[in-house]
């Protein structure tokens, strides 16, 4: 990867491909990295704290391949003063494993304290000005455009706008990138009554940084919970399709956060992405000649 200086607005190479999240469970199954995955996400909360042989496995691993890395509790849109120094710690992880690209939540997770759960921000004019001004605070710091990804949500307390608005108006006004989680639409489409193909083709195509296909799981016909803990079903799937279509290919890691199958049966799903990218840079190519 190129390094990028964000004062000076310079492009860096972005990661390709399809990839995977990576998990301390997951390194017994890892001694030889798979060829399948091109690139892995980790949460730079669930390394910072250790030490010993955890960090040495985490330095084999980022030394060799790609890495991304999409964080838990940066709270972006949290009414409570940014937490600079955990954002220093950031920093000095993506600069010691060599990382460029910092996603989080466009949503929140503390205030008096923290919550360990994704709550939703008031789709405000107010609250757009609150979270811009947040993660140019954050960028400042790690020197990086900060990727927000749109989030799944059950409530929207205090609205004033639509999802789609709100998020347009933060990725604007912050000059930040865009995590697309095609799952996270297909949740909310279905919670929140709207079509989500009409939503993805409202997306910025030139903030997309990478994508997020997962599973989730089905509360009841009009009501379904983002677990990242099944295989993805075939809408979503199909999502994932239009989204190539209407976006172009872009780099697409597959999210599995628990009851997580052995390591050959998340290659199938991750060589499913792989088959969709291959036909749609074919369709890509064809028009272009």
């Amino acid at each position: 990867m190129l390094l990028v200086k964000y004062e000076e607005k310079v492009v860096m190479k972005k990661v390709k491909g399809v990839g995977l999240g990576l998990r301390r469970e997951m390194l017994p199954e890892l001694e030889n990295i798979p060829e399948a995955v091109d690139f892995w996400e980790v949460a730079p909360e669930n390394w910072i704290p250790f030490g010993g042989k955890y960090p040495a496995q985490l330095k084999r691993f980022t030394d060799s391949c790609p890495f991304v890395t999409h964080g838990l509790s940066l709270s972006i849109g949290s009414p409570e003063k940014l937490d600079v120094n955990f954002v220093k710690q950031v920093k000095t992880f993506l600069d010691t494993h060599g990382i460029e690209t910092y996603s989080e939540h466009l949503s929140y997770c503390s205030g008096k304290g923290h919550m360990y759960d994704l709550m939703p921000i008031p789709f405000t004019e107010e609250a757009v000005r609150h979270v811009a001004d947040r993660v140019v605070q954050v960028q400042d710091i790690i020197g990086r455009q900060l990727v927000l990804e749109n989030v799944s949500y059950y409530a929207a307390p205090g609205q004033e706008m639509n999802e789609l608005d709100f998020t347009l108006a933060v990725l604007e006004k912050a000059d930040c990138k865009l995590l697309l989680d095609v799952n996270n639409i297909y949740v909310n489409s279905i919670n929140h009554g709207y079509e989500a193909l009409e939503f993805l083709k409202a997306l910025p195509s030139k903030r997309i940084e990478y994508g997020h296909i997962a599973g989730h799981y089905n509360e009841e016909e009009d009501l379904i919970v983002d677990t990242h803990g099944a295989d993805v079903i075939e809408p979503v799937w199909q999502l994932l399709e239009s989204a190539y279509e209407i976006h172009g290919v872009f780099p697409t890691l597959l999210e599995r956060d628990f009851n997580i199958p052995p390591l050959e049966e998340l290659l199938k799903e991750v060589e499913k992405i792989r088959e969709i990218q291959a036909r749609y840079d074919s369709c890509q190519q064809t028009r272009i000649a």
